[in-house]
């Protein structure tokens, strides 16, 4: 049977169950299969017959709205994950798959510097980094991941319900510290230059290979500290 997960704000309604196996060959007839088995969930998931704007699905982390909706094909072993958005239409949800690809961009270019000794490498993924943490929709590593490599089938999808601004906080920080090594570079101190684009690599690496996000947890420490503007704390992850 597939298995569709229930975010935590509708779990009142599936007996507080976080999983719910459900039968149907689509997408379509699970959600079906679903409000048939809990009733009192369809007025949170439909308007009418058509699934609300605000309700998401994604069909093993894939959002079903890039295959075929509701008519896309489901099988015994998959898993269908509801994501609603919050107030003011934001998702709290992240592409893991993007910041991966995000992050082994910066490493190829910084050690490519390394090599070569190219402050202007140097240069050229600093602003990538803080134009990305700036406006989003301008990421250029992130532009070719969603523009060539996830299109093209190169790298699969894994998005998960997650907070993006700690990953954006975590960028931003990043491009900080390269611009203090631009400035060591520029200024001769090649040494401290180079060991802070060592940093930005570590940092990255950890990331991209441990799954740990520096960054993020710097920003959630801050949460937890009231600090001004570092307003979101780790969401829920039940099972």
């Amino acid at each position: 049977m597939t298995t569709i997960r229930i975010p935590t704000p509708l779990r009142p309604y599936t007996g507080g169950n976080g999983a719910v196996d459900v039968s149907g060959a689509t997408v379509g007839e699970a959600l079906a299969d679903l409000t048939r088995l809990h009733p009192q969930l369809r007025a949170h998931l439909y308007d009418g017959e058509a699934l609300r704007s605000f309700v998401n699905v994604y069909l093993n982390k894939e959002d079903v709205r890039g295959l075929q909706g509701s008519d896309t094909a489901v099988n015994a072993d998959d898993t269908l994950m509801i994501i609603p958005s919050i107030a003011g239409g934001v998702e709290r949800v992240v592409d893991h798959s993007a910041l991966k690809v995000n992050q082994a961009f910066i490493i190829a270019f910084l050690l490519l510097a390394f090599v070569l000794n190219s402050l202007w490498l140097v240069v050229f993924v600093a602003a990538v980094m803080l134009l990305g943490t700036a406006v989003p929709a301008l990421s250029l590593f992130k532009g070719v991941y969603s523009r060539v490599l996830r299109p093209a089938g190169l790298v699969k999808p894994a998005v998960t319900p997650d907070n993006p601004e700690p990953h954006r906080f975590a960028q931003g920080f990043g491009g900080v510290v390269l611009l203090a090594a631009i400035a060591a570079l520029a200024a001769g101190a090649t040494a401290l230059g180079w060991a802070l684009v060592g940093v930005v690599v570590v940092l990255a690496a950890l990331n991209l290979f441990l799954g740990f996000c520096a960054g993020c947890f710097v920003y959630y420490q801050l949460n937890k500290l009231g600090v001004p503007g570092f307003t979101h704390s780790p969401l829920q992850q039940g099972g």
